[in-house]
């Protein structure tokens, strides 16, 4: 009997704790959306790319003309001389490889320094949010399989939050 009490005890300690419990969804995607430091982020990035993009094109225009003049003087050089150009035109080639990897690294780079502070200013007002309201979790929208009637969408809430901490 002690036991089935306990049971009892324990289960309704279960239930009134889960009702206490405060669930709310967020769509940071909206909010990234919505905030002028992505807009202005996103130009960044685009300048650097068309930047990176006309360096890569030189790059290659320079090796397609390299390799079109070694095309046509190939007949008249020495076979010393033809492994020596075909040398220079790997060497070229492999510039051009590494500049493009290297390029990819600095976009990706600069991607993440730009970004990391909205993430984290996002992160701040969910975090505020979620302490103001007092909520139990708060979900991102696009990740839960199911989000039941008990679930508040605390978006609205959030962007009014980061315009407190701009």
């Amino acid at each position: 009997m002690k036991k089935v009490i306990i049971a009892l005890t324990a289960m309704f300690s279960v239930a009134l704790g889960a009702q206490a419990q405060k669930f709310g969804t967020v769509d940071t995607q909206s909010i990234m959306q919505s905030l002028p430091e992505i807009t202005k982020a996103n130009g960044e990035l685009q300048a650097k790319a068309q930047e990176l993009d006309n360096q890569m094109k030189e790059m290659q225009d320079e090796f397609q003309k390299n390799y079109e003049a070694y095309e046509k003087a190939k007949a008249t050089l020495s076979a010393d001389q033809q492994k020596n150009r075909e040398n220079e035109l790997q060497e070229q080639y492999n510039k051009i490889q590494s500049a493009a990897q290297q390029n990819q690294q600095d976009l990706q780079k600069m991607q993440q320094e730009k970004m990391q502070p909205i993430q984290q200013k996002i992160m701040t007002a969910i975090q505020n949010v979620g302490k103001a309201g007092q909520y139990t979790f708060i979900f991102e929208t696009t990740a839960p399989l199911y989000t039941g009637a008990g679930a508040k969408d605390v978006t609205a809430e959030v962007k009014a939050e980061i315009n407190k901490i701009k």
